[in-house]
């Protein structure tokens, strides 16, 4: 494991080398950071690392995006994902693997009161509906990993909600 500093991020490259797959779970809230640091942190650094993986031979790269990432939405955390998932898209990496979950279902060290509220109601709503609106970190996590271990469906593949469901059962 190599700690590197994100606003140095280009200082660290050979952190990057020697790697055949990269996994990307980097993000922030725009509560956390403002916008500007919103737009830094889940596109800037995500696809400043994505290169320079892909420049220390990376082969696979495995984003973990959004549900609903668009780059043209006129909410500004859709937008971001949809730019970033672009962006990643464009470094050329031989495979990429898209996942965009919906609710995280996790529990947090720091406080958001309402991601609080929703992942308590989209707990319940997860009894009757498993893979619509939500899904466990541990599942993300797995479906990462197995999204590796599987061959490919094509250069990029985009995994929704209940795909992640299904390939975390793995």
């Amino acid at each position: 494991q190599a700690v590197v500093d994100f606003e140095q991020l280009g200082e660290h490259a050979a952190a990057f080398r020697g790697h055949d797959v990269g996994f990307c779970c980097l993000g922030t809230t725009r509560a956390k950071a403002g916008a500007d640091g919103f737009v830094r942190v889940d596109r800037d650094y995500v696809a400043q690392a994505a290169e320079l993986a892909r420049a220390g031979g990376c082969k696979h790269f495995v984003l973990q995006s959004s549900q609903g990432a668009n780059q043209h939405s006129c909410f500004l955390y859709l937008r971001v994902k949809g730019e970033v998932e672009n962006l990643v898209q464009a470094v050329g990496f031989d495979r990429c693997t898209i996942l965009r979950p919906a609710v995280l279902l996790c529990k947090r060290q720091e406080s958001r009161p309402a991601e609080w509220m929703a992942q308590q109601f989209l707990g319940v709503v997860a009894r009757v509906f498993p893979t619509a609106y939500s899904v466990p970190v541990e599942t993300v996590a797995r479906a990462m990993v197995a999204s590796v271990l599987q061959p490919g469906k094509g250069k990029v593949e985009v995994l929704e909600n209940g795909a992640i469901h299904e390939l975390g059962k793995a």
